[in-house]
């Protein structure tokens, strides 16, 4: 059976959030699928959501790489409800999803991936994962590996953030006009977390989508 993508809206902390979920084999309870990533998506105060290319490149390669695949829109963005609330509320909206994959799926094996925003975010949901599982009921859950995309370090304080550094990477753009490549640099050094830099790519990383790619497949698996 092929792979199977399902759109739908589940139960949130804020109302109802959008959550799209690639299935292995469509079948959420395939037992030969042991990984399951959630994919974070940049700022919705600028238009972010979950069909940002970025995003997408994560999300397509953690479906070639074997695993079901989430990603969702945060409160306030596409057909999600609520309202935006500065990173608060957003790391309760991913927490929601992985409580949602965890009643759908056996798969425990858990890849995080996010971008700009969505990159703090799921650094703050690996600190969840890490610290205090049983708030959440996924005390079952194995962090694989954490991928950090251009992770918004200055307009978020990530600077007490715990995160598992020996499955951890951070790639960005040594063009970045958003976030400043010294800012991630430095981020990545306190916590000595692997960083790859991606020669003359902005933030948004256009026409470099094939390198990010490569770079996963070589350091996120």
């Amino acid at each position: 059976m092929k792979n199977k993508s399902e759109k739908l809206l589940i139960d949130g902390p804020a109302g109802k959030l959008e959550v799209e979920a690639l299935w292995q084999h469509g079948d959420p309870a395939d037992p030969d699928t042991k990984g399951v990533a959630l994919i974070c998506h940049p700022n919705p105060l600028y238009d972010g959501t979950m069909n940002n290319k970025v995003v997408t490149t994560l999300f397509n390669f953690a479906r070639d790489e074997g695993m079901h695949a989430v990603r969702f829109n945060f409160r306030g963005a596409g057909k999600s409800t609520g309202e935006h609330d500065y990173a608060k509320g957003e790391i309760e909206d991913a927490m929601a999803v992985l409580q949602w994959i965890s009643q759908k799926t056996p798969a425990r094996e858990l890849w995080l991936g996010g971008f700009s925003f969505g990159g703090y975010i799921i650094a703050r949901v690996a600190e969840q994962i890490m610290v205090t599982p049983h708030i959440w009921g996924l005390e079952d859950m194995e962090i694989v590996k954490v991928v950090l995309m251009a992770p918004s370090v200055e307009n978020n304080d990530a600077s007490d953030v715990m995160l598992p550094t020996n499955k951890t990477i951070q790639i960005y753009g040594d063009a970045d006009r958003v976030i400043k490549p010294s800012s991630m640099q430095d981020f990545a050094n306190s916590k000595e977390i692997p960083t790859y830099v991606v020669e003359g790519a902005g933030h948004f990383f256009h026409g470099r989508l094939t390198e990010i790619k490569s770079l996963l497949e070589q350091h996120a698996v």
